[in-house]
């Protein structure tokens, strides 16, 4: 079985791309940047700690944990909350590179292993107009850096580098397959259906 360990509405969306049974758990953990701990470090951290604290009650399944934040010059972006928080960070982002780290992590029967996916996103130059349009249409004052890259956002993003257009969103789904099968997930094309 898997398990989500994760209450995220976008990340249960991706996963139930792969069509694989699992559940969702809420990993009731306490999310907070380290002093002096690199944005990088920090998810890949929560995305260990988020895993394990499910595994802890589930140990036979495959608990998945992820992370994700954006950072722009070294400064961490945060979820805005707001409309007016969320347009400050907007113009700032004006014609900025923001880096979005996602960190992934799965438990298995006391192994672990985990990656880092990062997606580089180029902004365009947003004026006041566009990014009224986009915060009242979208509404993403849950989303690090009130990025929702799968909406309207297109509309303030010039281009993407990255290896999984999922990371973006919160669960880079081609690692997530690979680890899984590094577990040795049984996955249903694995298994003879006679």
């Amino acid at each position: 079985m898997i398990i989500l360990a994760s209450t995220s509405p976008y990340r249960r969306a991706l996963l139930e791309r792969l069509q694989l049974p699992f559940r969702c758990v809420a990993p009731d953990i306490e999310e907070h940047r380290a002093a002096k701990e690199s944005v990088t470090d920090m998810v890949q951290r929560l995305s260990r700690e988020k895993a394990a604290a499910v595994a802890d009650h589930h140990p036979e399944a495959y608990v998945i944990g992820s992370d994700q934040s954006a950072e722009v010059d070294g400064l961490l972006l945060t979820k805005p909350g707001n409309y007016a928080n969320a347009f400050r960070q907007l113009r700032a982002l004006s014609g900025q590179t923001v880096a979005f780290h996602t960190g992934l992590c799965i438990y298995h029967q006391g192994r672990y292993v985990e990656t880092l996916d990062t997606s580089l996103t180029h902004f365009r130059q947003l004026d006041e107009a566009l990014i009224h349009y986009y915060l009242t249409h979208e509404q993403p004052y849950n989303c690090a850096g009130a990025i929702k890259s799968e909406g309207l956002g297109a509309l303030l993003i010039q281009r993407i580098q990255c290896d999984d257009p999922n990371g973006l969103i919160g669960l880079p789904l081609l690692k997530l397959i690979d680890l899984l099968a590094q577990l040795d997930y049984p996955f249903p094309w694995h298994t003879p259906s006679y």
